[in-house]
């Protein structure tokens, strides 16, 4: 509730932040570095939460909900985390707009046969309607 926001890249200012997403170049989720960009990056919703279908490349998005989407979700709800209503709602919420986030953040196209994943409209359209 009273986090402030830094937007930098700034190594010693990074440094000094409790969560940091999208920079930085490092995945460490006990210490609350959630970034994609190195390249030995490889992880999915299948490899980090095993039992899961989904195997598309996460984005900083899609870890960031990997690790707390459950757990926003069951306090939205009132629910518990592990129950059922927070694991179906959480599934579909990846399977058609989290993971459309991943794939596009990462370059992952659509299909090259079959399609990979759901496509609803592109959410960088939708924020590119929003531009002035």
């Amino acid at each position: 509730q009273d986090a402030e926001v830094v937007r930098t890249r700034d190594p010693q200012l990074l440094a000094q932040c409790e969560v940091v997403v999208d920079v930085g170049g490092e995945y460490d989720p006990q210490r609350h570095r959630y970034d994609h960009h190195q390249r030995s990056f490889t992880e999915s919703m299948s490899s980090l939460r095993p039992g899961k279908p989904w195997t598309t490349k996460l984005s900083s998005a899609g870890l960031v909900y990997c690790h707390f989407g459950s757990q926003i979700l069951a306090e939205l709800l009132g629910q518990p985390e592990d129950g059922p209503v927070v694991g179906a709602l959480y599934d579909k919420l990846y399977e058609n707009f989290v993971e459309e986030i991943d794939a596009m953040d990462n370059g992952i196209a659509l299909a090259e046969g079959p399609p990979r994943y759901a496509l609803g409209t592109t959410l960088s359209a939708r924020v590119g309607r929003l531009n002035p």
